[in-house]
């Protein structure tokens, strides 16, 4: 189990940990809902916020926050929280496609052509060099 997550074969419950990387002490910066509370709470500090009522910013931070849950997810095998990282990044990607009006199934058949004309990972493949 790792420190900090509630994780054994099932998920229950995931204390937030930092891990001090640069990429998570960039602000501003989207935190999920109840993040300021929560602050509020441990430290007895109310943090600064900003309700973004613009839904072309809300997608800029969005995106943002999507490289940022890549970067924690990439090394999550180290920390040993990936399922956590997982449901980061399926969260942002949720939140966009309700913010832009597409369901899951428009993106699955995106993905299901991209697979039938370039492939999928199942093969393994990791290219040494650019082609010339």
């Amino acid at each position: 189990m790792a420190a900090g997550l509630g994780v054994s074969n099932n998920i229950n419950f995931m204390d937030f940990i930092p891990t001090n990387q640069p990429f998570e002490n960039q602000y501003p910066k989207l935190v999920r809902d109840n993040i300021p509370q929560i602050i509020k709470d441990k430290t007895g500090t109310e943090p600064e916020v900003k309700i973004l009522e613009n839904d072309e910013e809300f997608l800029k931070y969005l995106l943002k926050k999507l490289v940022e849950e890549a970067k924690e997810l990439e090394q999550s095998t180290e920390v040993g929280n990936t399922e956590e990282e997982l449901a980061d990044v399926l969260e942002i990607i949720e939140t966009i496609l309700k913010l832009k009006n597409w369901t899951m199934a428009d993106i699955a058949k995106i993905q299901t052509e991209k697979r039938t004309n370039n492939g999928g990972f199942e093969k393994k493949i990791l290219m040494l060099k650019k082609p010339q």
